[in-house]
């Protein structure tokens, strides 16, 4: 789970992306289903290639290569893309300190990767396989005899063990909460290694959690201190390697031909580039116009004014730089302006459900996105059957009433929260009526011309914004809190000063996209739960601090079937959209990317990725026409 405005799922190694450790993000489409495809048992007791968190794998032990892959692409040529208003000072990526680099996950490897078609399984990588124990409370992972970290040592037990107490120890909070239910780690003989688990924690999970650990070499960090942010490449087992850093500027990585693991099956087909190139500007505007320019050959557009308007450049025209547009079968996204719920001005539902209702949506969309956005209701817009709809079915029921004292008003006789929808003038006089009604009844009245407590104290609201694209959205919905009575204001601030106030969560409200998966489960500690809500760096920014979403999340990471999953999931989505922790915005179900016409890519599209820099590839053919005007 990757926080941001747009997760990069090209940019980072293939992995169980729903622990948010690095790894890229992985979902489901509503189906829940592989058609067509056999499923073999990962069985418990026994050594398994592959593991899964119901017990199902897609590829059996003697695959060859994952479906999606073109196992004899060339390989050779640069891939190289741009970003706009963020920017690196860091290598590091397990710490808090710093802001690590794009794409330096691609340099490291961990016990197991997942498959860019299969929603909840695990295949291995440094791990040859895996043996979860009958009552699932412990884990060996055997490691491969031939795996290496590029200074040509071995990786072995030691180094899992190593790794996993100083992550804990040293790096960023959200290992410890996400790693909570591991009592222990031990290194069984040079390359066994075993976890285990609290046998009374939610289980399911927790195999799958440990196997995305990202291995590091215990001995290469004698005499260095790991929680110290560093530019020095750190020493890694990974497909590519640092070739050049410049903070702010540029990252290249560079394929390693010596990588011991190319011949895996989870790696044929896939890292094709020999050089990987990743361009920082200072704004987005900069970066487009490089683009353009040549400077960099691929572009993921997020900004839906530039994909309608601005891509009518002569490359375009004479079909040097193809658009296009690619299905995403993932959920949307959680993205939103979020509330700040440690502040009291925020405490109560009410000011927080006037606050979001006056985000004019329909406007937005129609003015400023060019109709190309869907308004987002659900915390897992796209998740199908995960989504609340309507009022809660019996199953939701079942497992709402024992905790229904603590539950928000209405979630048991009414429908699932929908934001209303305002009649797109830019200011809805109905919805700022309903909104004051909410406002005074919470105790916040017009004095003055602006709202005051019983205290006298004014109700202020500031905007905390990274990029001054979002100021163009942001500015006319202050406007309508103004005619509230809301002083608002808007505050744009460089990428580091971002980082380090929402890392200590010093904002009223900011604006966040979270990555989630249609298999929720242990990373939603991290976004929702008591124990993350006082955690630093965490990505639970609203502070949410419920009992009840606590039992929520101890349900789903329990569920042992889909049946469960779902109901507990949609149950979790009807309480969190009834608390008003964020102010819903919008997604649509595609990529727009844009790139000069020098790559190729496989036939078939991996469902639940990008796909790009895991499995594309440089065309000759096309790069020799084209190698004159673009800048690699």
């Amino acid at each position: 789970m990757k926080r941001g405005l747009t997760g990069h799922p090209s940019l980072t190694r293939r992995g169980f992306g729903r622990l948010g450790l690095g790894a890229a993000a992985l979902g489901l489409s509503p189906g829940l289903s592989l058609p067509g495809t056999a499923r073999a048992a990962a069985p418990r007791g026994a050594a398994s290639h592959g593991i899964s968190a119901f017990g199902e794998l897609k590829y059996a032990a003697d695959f060859a290569h994952f479906d999606y892959v073109n196992p004899d692409a060339p390989v050779g040529g640069t891939f190289s893309t741009g970003f706009g208003g963020v920017t690196f000072d860091s290598l590091h990526p397990f710490i808090l300190k710093g802001n690590p680099a794009i794409g330096i996950s691609l340099t490291f490897d961990s016990l197991m990767t997942g498959a860019g078609d299969e929603p909840d399984a695990m295949y291995g990588l440094l791990a040859e396989n895996a043996e979860i124990a009958e009552d699932g409370a412990s884990v060996v992972f055997t490691l491969r005899e031939e795996a290496r970290f590029a200074d040509s040592s071995p990786v072995t037990a030691e180094d899992v063990v190593w790794t996993f107490e100083t992550l804990i120890a040293k790096g960023r909070p959200t290992y410890a909460i996400q790693y909570g239910s591991v009592t222990g780690v031990e290194a069984l003989d040079t390359r066994r290694v075993r976890f285990t688990f609290n046998p009374d924690a939610p289980l399911r999970d927790m195999p799958m959690a440990v196997a995305a650990l990202t291995i590091l070499p215990k001995a290469w960090w004698e005499g260095r201190e790991f929680s110290d942010s560093t530019l020095d490449p750190l020493l890694s087992s990974g497909p590519y390697e640092v070739a050049s850093a410049e903070p702010g500027r540029r990252l290249i990585l560079r394929r390693r031909e010596d990588y011991w693991g190319w011949d895996l099956p989870v790696n044929r087909g896939h890292f094709n580039f020999e050089e990987v190139r990743i361009e920082y500007f200072r704004d987005r505007s900069a970066g487009f116009e490089a683009f353009k320019a040549g400077t960099f050959t691929f572009n993921e557009e997020f900004w839906s004014k530039l994909w309608a308007t601005a891509y009518d450049f002569p490359a375009i025209q004479r079909g040097d730089v193809v658009k296009d547009t690619l299905p995403d079968n993932r959920p949307a996204g959680t993205q939103g302006f979020w509330f700040n719920l440690r502040r009291d001005k925020f405490s109560d539902p009410r000011v927080r459900e006037a606050i979001a209702s006056v985000f004019d949506f329909e406007w937005s969309n129609r003015t400023l996105f060019y109709g190309l956005y869907n308004r987002t209701d659900s915390f897992f817009e796209g998740g199908g059957v995960l989504e609340a709809s309507g009022a809660p079915a019996p199953a939701e029921i079942a497992l709402l009433e024992p905790m229904a004292s603590d539950l928000p008003p209405g979630v048991l006789e009414s429908a699932a929260y929908v934001p209303p929808e305002t009649d797109g003038s830019g200011r809805p006089r109905r919805t700022l009526r309903a909104a004051a009604k909410l406002l005074d009844d919470a105790g916040w009245t017009i004095q003055d011309g602006v709202r005051k407590n019983a205290n006298g104290e004014v109700l202020t609201v500031e905007f905390l914004l990274v990029s001054e694209g979002f100021e163009r959205i942001t500015t006319p919905y202050k406007q309508n809190l103004d005619r509230l009575g809301i002083q608002g204001s808007v505050r744009t601030v460089d990428p580091a000063s971002y980082k380090n106030r929402t890392d200590e969560f010093d904002f009223d409200i900011t604006v966040n996209r979270l990555a989630m998966s249609l298999t929720p489960g242990v990373e939603l500690r991290n976004v929702f739960h008591s124990s993350s809500a006082d955690s630093k760096g965490s990505n639970n920014l609203a502070g949410v601090n419920s009992p009840v979403v606590d039992a929520l999340i101890d349900r789903i990471e329990r569920a042992t079937s889909r049946d469960e999953l779902n109901t507990a999931v949609s149950a979790l989505d009807r309480v969190l959209r009834a608390m008003h922790i964020w102010v819903p915005q919008w997604s649509k179900a595609a990529h727009h990317l844009a790139y000069w016409d020098i790559y190729d890519r496989p036939a078939v599209k991996p469902a639940y990725e990008r796909g790009v820099i895991d499995t594309w590839w440089i065309d000759a053919e096309k790069h020799a026409r084209l190698a004159d005007q673009v800048g690699n």
